[in-house]
């Protein structure tokens, strides 16, 4: 339990300090309100003003991924995997884990979670 926990821990801390170094390792949480991640998308970017040379996503239809050690530990290994010096993080949910385009149709709003649509995903602030 302690391993898991370390991973969080090793998340939170990087992320703390700030982005200083390259590779850079980003995480996002996305669920269905700003309550519940149900999505983590994780990426790994080698270097300044390059697109992510490495993309991972974890999805759970239960809980909370942002307090699921197992998950936790598996993005931590990814970036330890990639020598990830930096980690860019927010703690919020940022928005819906559908991706347009893939989930439903492109210009839509997602049916599945309502509570995103018209809503600003930075503030969590509706925007009409």
């Amino acid at each position: 339990m302690a391993i898991r926990r370390e991973a969080g821990k090793w998340l939170r801390k990087k992320a703390k300090t700030g982005v200083r170094a390259y590779p850079v390792g980003t995480v996002a949480f996305y669920g269905p309100d700003d309550r519940r991640a149900t999505k983590i998308a994780a990426a790994v970017i080698l270097g300044e003003d390059e697109e992510a040379a490495d993309l991972r996503r974890w999805t759970s239809e239960d809980g909370d991924l942002r307090r699921n050690g197992d998950v936790l530990e598996e993005v931590s290994a990814f970036f330890k995997a990639h020598a990830v010096r930096s980690v860019g993080m927010i703690d919020g949910i940022i928005g819906c884990p559908h991706e347009e385009g893939v989930d439903y149709p492109e210009g839509e709003t997602c049916p599945a979670c309502p509570f995103w649509a018209d809503r600003d995903r930075w503030a969590g602030l509706r925007t009409s």
